[in-house]
């Protein structure tokens, strides 16, 4: 048993599960899993430096049984001279008052006494005993219920919660390699009646499923460990490599972020399906995980087959929207926050003026007046000049109206200002936004960045010249 310390320490070096002067708390149930544990880290916390702090959650479902655990836990703590915090939390009034799921609530609960007593001791880590046949019962669990890799990967030798790492040193103990630890050291420990009831799911797998499957494959337990440990490598690698792509690719926008279909179509599948999921990830609402539905729809909505136009709730506060190209994950709108839509915008520019913001459409627009002589051409569709002495005031500067058409330059007649949004690839979520300037007349001169109308043309008769520029915060003409 002296290997099983050594073997347990090595374990801790190789992941980096603590370093010499970390303050430990162990969650003990009093079963013998954690008992060992308390034990073992007991052992090794003068050798390794460590400090440990005891605690224990009395969840009040088994009345006396549970109340003698916690006074187990106790004795056995103080017999070792370790600290210990303990709690009772009436989990069955809990549970009935909030209607939350049991198992859930009681996890919840129990991790924020834990985290509690980790900020009172100033600890950084909290060790849990976790063991082999725990991580062969979750992975067939999640196979049972469905998973990708992520899911085979099964439960992490250490992750974080706010700002505290979760560990697990008996990660790759089995039950009776405690158990003889338990026997050879003499550990007091408590048997959990509820382990026998088989409607928690988790018992029925233990109980019944696992050991049906091992007359199979004797090894089950131990494959399934190996399978876990294969994917969880697998899984953070592919994690890498996601990330690097999301650096590279994805881009802010606004409430939310945007993609190029084509360079999310030129990735290999996997990446595409883990890149979704990311950025769901990144900006969702809530931390429910996505659906493989609700990836593989954006997924396909990328595709050159699909609707160029389309837009699709993804959960958890994520409206997806493809516009051509361009691919939108945006966030639910802040409450109290105007859409454009919903009432449109209009501004007067009076004869001088020389700026105008446009919050709306974030977009500043500027008008400068100058001799026709020497004015330079525009430089892009961001500029128009138009012959000064032809506008007629007051402009006006607004969102599209229903209807609204403009005499084009190099066109007979005139057109639909909707139907250049549609030959412009304008995207529907913009066509609310854009600036279009208005004449006097009712006559549109100029939507920024899409055309200018053939009114006020400037000619070789032309004095005075206005040029119009606008500038966008935001990727409006994209």
């Amino acid at each position: 048993m002296e290997d099983w310390l050594k073997e347990l320490s090595e374990y801790a070096k190789a992941e980096g599960l603590w370093k010499p002067g970390d303050t430990v708390v162990v969650a003990v149930s009093g079963g013998p899993d954690s008992m060992a544990l308390l034990h073992a880290l007991h052992r090794l916390s003068g050798p390794e430096s460590l400090t440990l702090v005891a605690a224990h959650v009395d969840h009040g479902f088994r009345g006396q049984e549970s109340a003698q655990e916690a006074e187990s836990v106790r004795r056995f703590a103080a017999s070792l001279g370790v600290a210990c915090e303990s709690t009772y939390i009436d989990m069955p009034a809990y549970i009935e008052a909030t209607g939350m799921n049991g198992q859930a609530a009681s996890r919840g609960k129990r991790y924020e006494f834990l985290l509690g007593v980790a900020h009172t001791y100033g600890a950084s880590r909290i060790a849990l005993a976790h063991h082999a046949d725990d991580q062969a019962e979750t992975v067939l669990m999640r196979i049972l219920r469905g998973t990708g890799l992520s899911g085979l990967a099964g439960i992490p030798v250490s992750r974080f919660e706010k700002n505290v790492e979760l560990i697990r040193p008996l990660l790759r103990k089995y039950k009776a390699d405690i158990l003889r630890y338990c026997d050879l050291w003499a550990i007091p420990y408590s048997h959990d009646s509820s382990n026998g009831q088989r409607y928690y799911f988790r018992n029925a797998v233990r109980l019944d499923i696992l050991p049906y499957l091992s007359a199979y494959n004797p090894q089950l337990p131990q494959s399934l460990v190996r399978l876990a440990e294969l994917a969880s490598a697998e899984d953070d690698w592919l994690a890498l490599e996601t990330k690097a792509v999301y650096d590279r690719l994805v881009l802010p926008h606004r409430e939310g972020c945007q993609l190029n279909r084509k360079a999310l179509l030129g990735l290999h599948v996997a990446l595409q399906r883990r890149l979704i999921k990311l950025i769901l990830s990144y900006i969702g609402l809530d931390t429910e995980p996505s659906s493989f539905e609700s990836v593989e729809t954006i997924r396909l909505a990328a595709s050159g087959s699909a609707a160029t136009t389309w837009s699709f709730d993804a959960g958890s506060g994520i409206r997806f929207v493809r516009e051509y190209d361009e691919l939108r994950f945006i966030r639910a709108s802040e409450p109290g926050r105007k859409s454009v839509a919903s009432g449109g915008y209009a501004y007067a520019v009076a004869e001088g003026t020389t700026s105008l913001s446009l919050p709306e459409a974030e977009a500043i627009l500027s008008f400068e007046e100058t001799a026709a002589a020497g004015a330079q051409r525009p430089g892009n569709r961001l500029e128009a000049l138009f012959d000064a002495d032809a506008i007629r005031y007051p402009l006006t500067v607004r969102n599209r109206r229903p209807g609204d058409r403009m005499a084009v330059l190099g066109l007979n007649g005139t057109k639909k200002v909707q139907d250049m949004f549609v030959d412009d690839r304008v995207a529907p979520s913009r066509r609310e936004a854009l600036p279009i300037v208005v004449d006097a007349n009712g006559l549109v001169l100029w939507i920024p960045g899409i055309r200018r109308s053939a009114s006020a043309l400037v000619t070789d008769a032309t004095k005075r010249v206005l040029r119009m520029k606008a500038r966008f915060t935001s990727d409006f003409t994209d």
